[in-house]
């Protein structure tokens, strides 16, 4: 039996040493939440420069913990003796180190962290000391070589942590010596070297090294080196590696590698790199002389060869690649909450190159096998816990490159059951004839034993009660006569608890309307109804799944929506049902006691489903045999399927030729006729029936149809080009598509003869791509007809002739000028041309003419040009200066060229049109015509005479314009007697061509009516031309035009 005052005693002695922070439980004699402590800042490792200006180092370290943590520190392994006052002080959990020395300081430190729950350890930080030394003052010897040779200046460089970068200096700062093919300098031993010196080296050398630390960056130069170069050695030398990459170079993963090669050598050796075991990847800096790898990974290990190459040889240097890691965790320890004699195990693992050593820490200090604990290797197993067992526990990883920590707190408990947090049910309703289920989950360390009572009635396990190890209650097929208190009893040996509730039977919910199974096609809509009958004071409420999945109705745009908002109606309905929602359809009507559930079965007709494993066989050159295994046919029968190809690699699908043509439903095979030989092609099927036609299969592998003999080709003739002087004949093919080739080795046979000829002569073009073929002969006249026809070639022989046609020879410009051409000036800004045509000659076939004009005292070669566009003999040109005199010529013109000048013509330009328009319009409305009147318009002396005048006229019945002429200055026309409004445009006319217009808007029984502005009369090219009438009589109207000038 349990002792109480054992019990309180070994209560006190063990007040609880951890606490989870994931359960941040409160215990049942209220005492604050505790946890052990967690790292939030842990120390880095440092390099410290020796000549730093720097005062102090800091270490830091911060953890979490309830109560809060208190530091120690330890160096190389050993605590730390941290004292007020002291050089090495303790600030917050920071270790701050007072002008730090490589001799008392430099070394690996780390942080523990510690409260009642535990104690943790940081990871190592190491604290280092960088220096560089200067170099030696001793004078370096000069180095001597001969021109033409490579040579290598020794860098030597001081004592130094850590590593250093180099340059090197010619003669004076800052000349430094650029990184270029020729020369190179070493980043691993500081070295200079020139694969081939020419006179430009001569010079003193300097080697300089720069170290780079934390937060500061030092340089140093060496003495100057002299470079002398003896007589020139111009023979050539084949390349000697003399910068070489060790044999194994090892690299942590995510680390930049770089391996070096530099070769001597005349001419400059190439340096080229390859991965004898794979392939360089395109993101490696590979340029000469050094292979950069960024950050490298174990796919980069491997063997690497780097080969120096000139016009006499090649030398070659192998290394390989060694790719390890620093420990890497897989599986990590997590805060665990134990009961007191429970058992306990725990594991973490981690990956590493080599692999890590695993082993463990309880509060900071190692954990072995012993007594009811069990260590091995990332196990850790614990048998029968004790609270002494509460504590921080680490797990540690390590290989040579690193050490990595996992941190996790136990908390074994020991607890009386306490109901406070998970009480039973106050109120528990149930379902007449149904079954409930009522746990009891005490907290309780170690585990309560659970008993049930009904009122004073203990309950034991029967055919209708059962008490389940775990402690809850279930009650089957429930009646009136279950209604009552029910109470959860639990014990352990810290102490006992109960806690009570009342169960109260309600009516069953029963499905009164079961939805029925259907049968409907795709895109067809189905209600499903589904009624339900429940207890009136509880609430009901409807579920649907689909093959047991769940279905949301009330997804916006969705397929599903709820029929009706009854609480007993639950009737769902599918819209435009698709494929996927056939299946089995559940509603389950429910309330918070019970639920009843009903299902049906829904079919959905569609088209058939994608065809699969499509095969193709039997290849030939026009056709291939296909196979493919049927799909779904979505519960209606497959009438027929469709076959398609596409030639690759970017042809549109299109339906093809099969054998049987009508390839019916049941058939799984059938054959593709006409095919082009020689192309690639996919080929893909698809189903139909009675609803549609499916989605297509996936395409077939790509397959070549075999090669035949070509077709005919596009024999499209060319013509004669003029360059080269000597190619008279030039026949063109249109370039031949690959679908018409029908197989490799493609070519033209090209046949020609003279027209008349009864020989042919033949020429072989060879590739499909050839568009022409040139035949050369001084004895051929320009423009001579030649017969062509063109047939194609493949491997497989030779293709049928193309029909004939006729090409000719180059044409060469005319060689007749027009015997005469006479010219007039018609306006200010016109002239007439025309000429006495020239006869057809055999250079060519004549186009047309170019007429070539010019001012009076102007030179000829900056004539103007116009061409006419057939062989008229006449021509008007326009766009010329008013009262100017021009020469011109005319000659014709072919594909070839013009031929040569007519004799000169000459022709002078009227003087211009008056600029002032007619004034003083007035008008006269009578019941059937119109009269305008306007001041005769007197040109100057540099204007050419009127003659008449023109008027434009518009009414708003009739928009197309009309034009009217008259050598008087009035005008009469018959206009219709509806007409309200009109445009008029008057202008005057004459040798010169046309004046300014006046333009005005006149108003039958109108106001006042001023000048509008030109441009809104668009003359039409129907508008008729109509006489002057006789004298306007009638209502009369005035506007004033603009003044004269």
């Amino acid at each position: 039996a349990w002792d109480p005052v054992q019990k309180e005693a070994s209560l006190k002695a063990s007040a609880r040493l951890v606490m989870s922070p994931i359960a941040a439980w409160s215990s049942a004699w209220g005492s604050p939440a505790t946890f052990g402590p967690v790292f939030e800042e842990q120390p880095l490792g440092l390099l410290f420069p020796e000549e730093s200006t720097e005062e102090k180092v800091t270490l830091a370290c911060r953890a979490r913990a309830s109560p809060p943590a208190t530091y120690r520190w330890k160096m190389n392994g050993t605590d730390m003796k941290l004292e007020p006052g002291s050089r090495q002080q303790l600030v917050g959990g920071n270790l701050v180190i007072m002008n730090p020395s490589k001799a008392q300081d430099a070394g690996v430190y780390q942080c523990l962290a510690s409260n009642p729950v535990g104690t943790v350890v940081s990871r190592e930080a190491v604290l280092r000391f960088g220096f560089l030394q200067e170099f030696s003052k001793e004078e370096r010897d000069p180095v001597k070589t001969h021109e033409g040779w490579g040579v290598m200046l020794p860098c030597n460089p001081p004592a130094h942590y850590p590593g250093l970068s180099y340059r090197w200096l010619l003669n004076e700062f800052p000349n430094f010596i650029p990184t270029d093919g020729r020369h190179f300098v070493s980043q691993t031993t500081g070295n200079l070297y020139i694969a081939r010196t020419n006179a430009s080296d001569l010079g003193n050398y300097s080697c300089l090294a720069t170290s780079h630390m934390d937060f500061s960056t030092k340089s140093v130069f060496s003495k100057f080196a002299q470079l002398n170069l003896a007589a020139e050695d111009t023979r050539l030398f084949a390349p000697s590696i003399k910068a070489r990459f060790p044999a194994e170079t090892y690299a942590l993963v995510g680390q930049q590698v770089t391996l070096e090669c530099f070769a001597f050598g005349n001419p400059v050796p190439r340096i080229k790199w390859r991965k004898v075991d794979g392939s360089l990847s395109p993101q490696w800096a590979t340029a000469e002389p050094t292979l950069q790898i960024p950050s490298v990974g174990f796919e980069d290990e491997g063997t690497y060869e780097c080969e120096a190459e000139n016009a006499k040889g090649r030398d070659t240097v192998q290394g390989r690649i060694i790719v390890q890691a620093q420990p890497e965790w897989l599986r990590v320890i997590s805060d665990r909450e134990a009961d007191i004699g429970s058992d306990l195990h725990w594991a973490c693992a981690a990956a590493g190159k080599p692999r890590p050593a695993v082993r463990w820490l309880r509060n900071g200090e190692p954990l072995t096998s012993q007594a009811r604990v069990e260590v091995l290797a990332g196990d850790l197993r614990f048998s029968k816990l004790s609270l002494e067992d509460s504590g921080m526990y680490q797990c540690v990883a390590e290989n040579k490159h690193g050490t990595i920590y996992a941190s996790a707190e136990l908390a074994v408990q020991a607890l009386a059951p306490d109901f406070r947090l998970n009480p039973v049910r106050r109120l528990i309703p149930a379902a007449r004839g149904g079954e409930v289920v009522i746990p009891c989950q005490p907290r309780a360390a170690p585990k309560a034993v659970v008993l049930w009572s009904k009122g004073t009635e203990i309950l034991v396990n029967s055919s209708r009660v059962t008490v389940t190890p775990d402690g809850t209650l279930i009650i089957r097929n429930i009646s009136r006569s279950d209604e009552g208190k029910y109470t959860c009893f639990a014990e352990n040996f810290m102490g006992k608890a109960n806690s009570t509730g009342t169960l109260s039977v309600r009516d069953a919910t029963k499905i009164t309307l079961a939805p029925s199974s259907a049968d409907i096609n795709l895109g067809d809509n189905l209600t499903l109804q589904c009624h339900a009958s429940h207890d009136p004071t509880m609430d009901l409420t409807f579920v649907w799944t689909l093959d047991d999945f769940p279905i949301d109705s009330d997804k916006p745009g969705g397929h599903y929506q709820r029929a009706s908002m009854k609480e007993t109606v639950g009737d769902l309905t599918i819209l435009n049902a698709q494929l996927r929602h056939g299946g089995k359809y559940t509603c389950t009507a429910q309330t918070v006691v019970d639920s009843a559930s009903k299902e049906a079965t829904v079919l959905v007709r569609g088209p058939p489903g994608a065809p699969g494993g499509v095969v193709v066989r039997d290849i030939s050159d026009t056709s291939v045999q296909l196979s493919w295994s049927r799909g779904f046919d979505n519960h209606s029968p497959i009438a027929k399927y469709t076959l398609q190809a596409r030639t690759l690699p970017s042809g549109k699908w299109k339906q093809v030729r099969t054998n049987p043509a009508n390839i019916e439903g049941n058939a799984e095979t059938a054959q593709v006729l006409g095919l082009t030989p020689w192309m690639d092609y996919e080929f893909r099927v698809l189903a139909s029936n009675i609803l549609g036609t499916g989605e297509p299969s996936g395409p077939s592998s790509k397959i070549q149809t075999k090669e035949a003999v070509p077709g005919t080709p596009g024999a499209g003739a060319g013509r004669g080009r003029r360059p080269p002087p000597l190619a008279h004949a030039l026949s063109r093919p249109q370039p031949m598509s690959r679908e018409y080739q029908h197989g490799g080795g493609f070519g033209y046979l090209v046949s020609f003869r003279r027209q008349g000829s009864t020989s042919w002569q033949t020429a072989r073009v060879p590739g499909a791509d050839a568009q022409y073929f040139v035949y050369s002969n001084d004895s051929v006249r320009p423009y001579t007809p030649f017969e062509v026809k063109i047939r194609s070639y493949n491997r497989r022989g030779e293709g049928p002739e193309s029909l004939v046609a006729v090409v000719y020879s180059a044409e060469e410009e005319p060689r007749v000028a027009p015997p005469k051409v006479w010219a007039k000036g018609v306006s200010s800004s016109e002239m007439n041309v025309s000429w006495e045509p020239v006869q057809q000659d055999m250079n060519g076939i004549l186009l047309g003419y170019e007429i070539r004009y010019w001012k009076a005292g102007a030179k000829a070669a900056a004539a103007e040009r116009v061409r006419t566009a057939g062989l008229d003999t006449s021509a008007l040109v326009t766009g010329l200066h008013a009262s100017t005199k021009y020469h011109v010529t005319v000659r014709a013109y072919n594909r070839a060229g013009t031929g040569p000048a007519s004799p000169s013509a000459n022709a002078t330009t009227m003087k211009p049109p008056p600029r002032r328009p007619p004034g003083n319009i007035s008008w006269t409305f009578s019941s059937s015509s119109l009269s305008i009147k306007w001041d005769p318009v007197v040109p100057l002396g540099n204007e050419s005479a009127v003659t008449g005048y023109k008027m434009l006229y518009q009414n708003d019945l009739h928009p197309t314009p009309t034009l009217h002429l008259t050598s008087k200055n009035w005008i009469e026309i018959t206009v219709p007697e509806d007409i309200g409004h009109a445009l008029v445009q008057i202008r005057t006319t004459g040798p010169g061509g046309d004046g300014v217009p006046a333009e005005v808007h006149i108003v039958r029984n109108g106001g006042a009516v001023s000048p509008v502005s030109p441009r809104k009369i668009r003359v039409h090219p129907d508008a008729g031309i109509i006489p002057a009438q006789a004298s306007p009589q009638g209502d009369k109207r005035r506007c004033q035009g603009p003044p004269a000038e």
